[in-house]
């Protein structure tokens, strides 16, 4: 199993959730890190809650400027001299039905749940070939292997990565490069979700708050980078959304007949 003490890990969407889970276990582990978001006073708390805070940084970014992300890489990398890993962990969800939906919020959620995710990658990826040696673990979701009413816009930008990822996975492989993309559940988490028109959607579903806790979803996912399992399930090992993965891989006819008889999700 791959000891990640003194390994130098980028997280973004470090603030709260499974990023800030993340962030204080690795700093348990020994990890150095590099923890960013857009809420500079919440990765200040997310720091001083480390045990090591004194092996972590801050380095704001907002996921959805797109035109600035490609010049946070040489200064990530500048703070400990390299990076090891890249964990994309920023990101929105969204609720609403196909026909309600705003193509600018199709937009919006590509850009934030995959596009930043990719720029991000690229500038990073020379740096990995270089030192042949790197690793990029991304957050996807449960959503980016299946659909369900009221996600169309999250469900695809998941999608996405899982194309991109997997692609790149199969040529950096030669370099020494590892990419583990996750598949949360659902998990009991502040993420903000928009709806049709683009306005934030308050309150969380009943699926989020009856969900797996960040601290427990950082577990698994500190065991899946350490044994670089390349397409973990996190969640919890009895729950719909595993059942929903299995039928939808063995029985996709089945699948495709309940899913519009499972109704919205609340």
């Amino acid at each position: 199993m791959k000891s990640l003490k003194d390994q130098v890990i980028w997280i973004t969407g470090a603030s709260s959730g499974i990023g800030e889970a993340l962030a204080c276990e690795l700093s348990a582990q020994g990890a150095k890190l590099i923890l960013s978001s857009r809420r500079i006073p919440e990765l200040e708390r997310v720091k001083n809650n480390c045990a090591h805070s004194d092996n972590v940084y801050i380095l704001p970014l907002d996921l959805t400027d797109s035109t600035n992300l490609e010049a946070k890489v040489p200064t990530a990398i500048a703070l400990f001299g390299h990076i090891d890993i890249m964990v994309h962990n920023g990101g929105i969800s969204q609720r609403a039905p196909v026909a309600e939906t705003d193509i600018a919020v199709h937009r919006q959620v590509m850009e934030l749940n995959y596009f930043s995710y990719i720029i991000l990658t690229k500038a990073l990826l020379n740096h990995f070939i270089e030192r042949r040696s790197g690793y990029f673990v991304v957050t996807s979701s449960v959503m980016g292997k299946i659909g369900t009413p009221m996600r169309a816009a999250y469900a695809a930008a998941k999608h996405a990565l899982h194309g991109y990822f997997d692609c790149l996975r199969a040529e950096v492989d030669k370099y020494g490069i590892k990419v583990t993309i996750l598949t949360p559940g659902y998990v009991h988490t502040p993420i903000a979700v928009i709806s049709g028109d683009g306005s934030f959607i308050s309150g969380k579903s009943e699926q989020i708050n009856s969900g797996f806790s960040a601290d427990k979803a950082a577990g698994q996912i500190i065991k899946a980078i350490q044994n670089e399992i390349f397409e973990p399930y996190i969640g919890k090992f009895i729950g719909e959304e595993r059942l929903a993965l299995f039928v939808k891989r063995y029985l996709p006819g089945l699948f495709a007949r309940l899913i519009p008889r499972l109704g919205t999700p609340k």
